[in-house]
């Protein structure tokens, strides 16, 4: 079991030069949780994706629903103090926060491709080539 930040996410659903990464972390381990903000940052996502014209409105739309029949209860809510903390602690954003305090909470990696949060949180954040490397 992972915590899976958005980029993640993103990479497995937007075909890309990072996709056969992110579907070789689906391999290894398909059983991916993350807070509930993953809805909102995905959405941002599939909204950037339509503006810079990697994706139409109607692919964005499928790729949401996709996203939400393959994590239909993978949100777990991080205790807001807990969040608050972290980002304080290790110099982070509170939306950062949310996935290293599950992370931290549930004693998980955090497998992401934000190669500054692996810096400042590698006590629990891998790269997904790491992960991909380590085959757990």
């Amino acid at each position: 079991m992972i915590i899976a930040d958005t980029n993640l996410i993103g990479y497995l659903f937007i075909d890309g030069e990072r996709t056969f990464a992110a579907e070789q972390v689906w391999e290894l381990d398909p059983q991916w949780l993350m807070p509930p903000l993953w809805r909102s940052e995905f959405l941002n996502v599939l909204t950037t994706g339509v503006k810079a014209m990697v994706l139409t409105e109607q692919q964005a739309v499928v790729l949401w629903w996709k996203a939400c029949e393959l994590f239909p209860r993978n949100d777990q809510e991080p205790r807001g103090d807990e969040v608050l903390r972290t980002a304080i602690e290790r110099g982070i954003s509170a939306y950062d926060a949310h996935f290293i305090a599950l992370a931290v909470d549930l004693g998980i990696p955090l497998v992401t491709a934000d190669k500054d949060l692996v810096r400042r949180c590698s006590d629990v954040a891998v790269s997904i080539e790491q992960f991909v490397r380590s085959d757990p």
